[in-house]
């Protein structure tokens, strides 16, 4: 066997360490144990701690992994980031419930409160909406940024999301009633050029905050179960190299748009708008959603990210990837 040598110093930690975390002994009674003072005990438990000998994790439902989240401020120069545990969550439903409910803690401690708030819609808002606070603000407009009009509304509705946030901050909600994708351009035109949906759309153009989440490009898409695109259509998408969508826009890895002709038939603000924002919250959670989180994250889609650890872990190892190319957001 190797001789291995542990200094006495280390041994000190350890033995500090037990008696503090396992027996639950205050520093001073470590301390009159192994006959040292409390300032040692402390310097041991912190030497300890830097040298992995400790792993304390905290597993209440709305903790955070503060160390993720500065990592990915610092990686990908995002403004904020909010990271929630996995440890426990029994289900993708759940992790997203946590999710959800660390995005409602984060608008509700937003400073300054957005007076315009722009949102999307899908499953992932409806249940921010759902766990938001009332009273989270007082007096924020809400207004959609794309339309969310459907035959198939399993998830609630578009405009009921919006009213629900709106209705909890003591504001109103700009609906945008229209579908996300029309069947044809021309008709696409045709309604954003209405001058009620025009007058949506600069609201939400205006917007002090934008808030939204990301779709997988798959069978399981919103859009899919919403009667916008059928199953070979999606398949298409993946072909061109679509990792999901944002605001109903799909796009590649390079956060680029794989489809002008399906871009140009979907209504609502484009995704400039996200690349000009200051702030920019996006929602997500699950490995369904990894490619398509790495895509608006890398490529300054987002300037504040709430997600789930596992997320966070896979944008971190993604590789190396320079900010120098994107907006400051200053």
């Amino acid at each position: 066997m190797p001789d291995v040598r542990i200094d006495s110093d280390e041994l000190l930690s350890i033995r500090a360490a037990e008696l503090y975390y396992d027996e639950d002994k205050t520093q001073d009674e470590v301390g009159a144990i192994l006959g040292l003072t409390r300032w040692k005990v402390g310097r041991l438990l912190a030497a300890a701690k830097q040298k992995g000998f400790i792993r304390i994790e905290i597993v209440h439902p709305r903790a955070r992994k503060l160390s993720l989240e500065r990592d990915l401020r610092e990686r990908f120069g995002l403004i904020d980031a909010v990271v929630v545990p996995v440890a426990g969550a029994r289900s993708d439903a759940d992790l997203r419930d946590r999710v959800a409910q660390g995005a409602a803690d984060f608008l509700a401690a937003l400073r300054p409160v957005p007076r315009t708030l722009g949102i999307s819609w899908g499953r992932t808002l409806h249940d921010v909406a759902a766990v938001l606070g009332e009273q989270w603000a007082i007096g924020v407009n809400v207004v959609q940024v794309n339309g969310g009009v459907s035959v198939n509304q399993r998830a609630g509705t578009a405009a009921a999301t919006a009213v629900e946030i709106a209705r909890k901050a003591a504001g109103e909600a700009t609906l945008l009633p229209s579908p996300a994708i029309l069947e044809r351009v021309e008709t696409k035109q045709s309604i954003e050029a209405d001058r009620t949906v025009a007058a949506v759309l600069d609201a939400a153009s205006a917007a002090a905050a934008y808030l939204y989440s990301a779709g997988p490009a798959d069978h399981r898409s919103a859009h899919i179960n919403s009667g916008y695109l059928s199953t070979a259509e999606m398949d298409e998408l993946v072909r061109r190299g679509a990792v999901g969508d944002v605001w109903g826009r799909y796009i590649n890895s390079e956060g680029m748009i794989v489809d002008p002709a399906l871009d140009a038939r979907t209504l609502g603000l484009g995704l400039d708008a996200l690349r000009a924002a200051r702030t920019a919250i996006l929602v997500t959670s699950g490995e369904a959603k990894h490619a398509v989180t790495r895509a608006i994250v890398q490529n300054g889609l987002c300037t504040v990210l709430v997600t789930d650890e596992a997320t966070a872990v896979d944008l971190l190892a993604s590789g190396d990837h320079s900010t120098d190319d994107k907006d400051s957001h200053d």
